[in-house]
């Protein structure tokens, strides 16, 4: 069997594929891996890169962008690998950092999910791993006073919780996740209802959940470079991360816990979007971020109405 496969999903990240994967093969000997890339309709030749460059790699060329969490069941449903590694296209491999995770994994048989440490491009801490939410935590972080009441870095963990490896009863960011095969195979994939976003909670969640251990190792970083693909439709992000949140609060804690994390985005929100779109159109877009619209928020959170009960698995 493999050592590890590693599960790449792609959406016009040409370039930044390109050096992830490069960084994979000069950095990592003496593991047998498998590497799949499974590309969502990209339009900027990606596909035929990865067929130049990288023959040994796997790829699977969708005809439309079916999301992230999708296309990675997709590639999960095809590896052979003891382990399996969730990465995103926009990250650099360091030397030696797929050794040391896979031989962590081999040496902690209960460890069903592991991440890393993550590095922004000039070395500096970028996430770790967070906690679960919380209604609390989620109302501190909407209105940013996580920030000034909790540290720095809120809502994840910061540089001072690096040290040694770590287990954790949190979740990990999805830029990186490594799961041993045996636990996928009992847990199950990833939430084919959420379309990105809070799909790393939810797995992390349910491995939790079952009794697998969730570990943080922050001594085999990686790079990286973070929302580029999510960057070219910011606003429609923005409302989809907020309706992935809203769906795990349904599925996980209740739908009274759901209605109140939605009146709370609202709440929250709606100040945003009008402040944003008056600084923008005073300053001709000088001033003010985009933010998502009122019509993508409504649209995004209304749509989980018509979700019942019935269709969110447990």
């Amino acid at each position: 069997m493999t050592d590890l496969s590693i599960l790449i999903v792609n959406w016009n990240t040409r370039d930044l594929l390109a050096q992830c994967l490069r960084s994979v093969y000069r950095t990592t000997s003496g593991l047998d891996l498998e590497i799949i890339v499974v590309d969502n309709a990209s339009t900027d030749g990606s596909v035929a890169m990865v067929k130049e460059q990288f023959p040994q790699v796997r790829i699977i060329a969708n005809a439309e962008n079916v999301g992230f969490v999708r296309a990675n069941n997709q590639a999960l449903t095809h590896c052979q690998g003891r382990y399996v590694l969730l990465l995103n296209s926009d990250t650099q491999v360091l030397p030696g950092s797929l050794s040391r995770a896979v031989q962590f994994m081999n040496e902690h048989p209960k460890a069903g999910m592991m991440g890393v440490r993550l590095l922004n491009p000039d070395g500096t801490f970028q996430a770790s791993y967070t906690p679960f939410p919380t209604l609390w935590r989620e109302f501190l972080i909407l209105s940013g006073l996580g920030r000034w009441l909790v540290r720095p870095t809120f809502p994840s963990y910061g540089p001072r919780a690096e040290g040694g490896a770590q287990r954790i009863e949190g979740y990990l960011e999805g830029a990186y996740l490594m799961a041993r095969r045996e636990a996928v195979d009992e847990i199950g994939g990833l939430d084919e209802h959420i379309f990105m976003y809070a799909e790393d909670v939810d797995w992390c969640f349910r491995f939790y959940r079952a009794g697998w251990e969730v570990w943080y190792l922050p001594d085999a970083p990686i790079i990286h470079y973070g929302g580029q693909s999510s960057k070219k439709r910011r606003g429609r992000m923005e409302a989809e991360l907020y309706r992935s949140r809203v769906y795990f609060f349904r599925k996980h804690y209740g739908k009274f816990a759901a209605i109140c994390l939605k009146v709370l985005i609202y709440a929250m929100t709606l100040p945003k979007i009008f402040i944003h779109g008056l600084l923008r159109s005073v300053t001709r877009g000088r001033k003010g971020r985009i933010v998502t619209s009122w019509e993508e928020l409504r649209l995004a959170l209304d749509g989980l109405d018509s979700t019942s009960e019935e269709k969110i698995p447990a």
